[in-house]
């Protein structure tokens, strides 16, 4: 099953409190985009069926949701209503370098440690360069050093701010990383990371 393939049938077969990922508020999201951006236009990448876009929108930035899954998407859309209409949905590879406008905040929450090969990095970065301009900032949570090393069946890459850093290339800047310990929607405790970057 491709990756596409692989996530519709999360989104189909499971309701979002049986995703490990679920939360109820995107606090520490919020607060780093916040802190670098108080209006304007942000992308949450991978956005799945968080209630971040809802948020974000709520506090007058102008918000786009790309998702690999259209199931994901549609059930994001079906929860907001009217207020969908407010926000921009793309189902789209990040891998697959899709169109974009340019953003002043990128935000990623655990699609960055799936892309295992070097060629899917590659091409993510690619898109945020040409997505982000100098001046910009991405907030790029992943699992930590001592997070999960699997979810949703599929092997992922750990890492601290300075290994996401390397990966991004001198372009763009750490400004702060800080752990984050997510508590599923069953009680489990899983170690994630933010890290907050500048493009220069």
């Amino acid at each position: 099953m491709n990756s596409k393939g692989h996530w519709d049938s999360i989104y189909q077969s499971k309701r979002d409190q049986e995703m490990s990922w679920t939360q109820d508020e995107p606090v520490i999201c919020l607060r780093l985009i916040g802190e670098v951006c108080s209006s304007g236009r942000v992308i949450d990448v991978g956005g799945g069926t968080s209630v971040l876009a809802e948020r974000l929108s709520d506090r007058g930035y102008r918000v786009t949701v790309l998702d690999i899954s259209e199931a994901a998407i549609e059930r994001s859309r079906k929860r907001l209503g009217a207020k969908a209409s407010q926000i921009q949905w793309i189902a789209a590879d990040v891998t697959a370098e899709p169109g974009l406008e340019v953003f002043d905040v990128w935000h990623d929450r655990a699609v960055f440690h799936f892309l295992a090969a070097s060629n899917e990095r590659a091409a993510y970065r690619r898109l945020l360069l040409q997505s982000v301009p100098v001046g910009g900032h991405a907030v790029i949570g992943s699992f930590a050093l001592d997070g999960p090393e699997k979810c949703s069946g599929l092997e992922v890459r750990r890492y601290d701010g300075p290994m996401l850093a390397e990966e991004l290339g001198p372009q763009f800047i750490l400004l702060k990383s800080e752990p984050e310990m997510h508590i599923t929607p069953w009680g489990k405790p899983q170690s994630f990371q933010f890290s907050l970057f500048k493009r220069i």
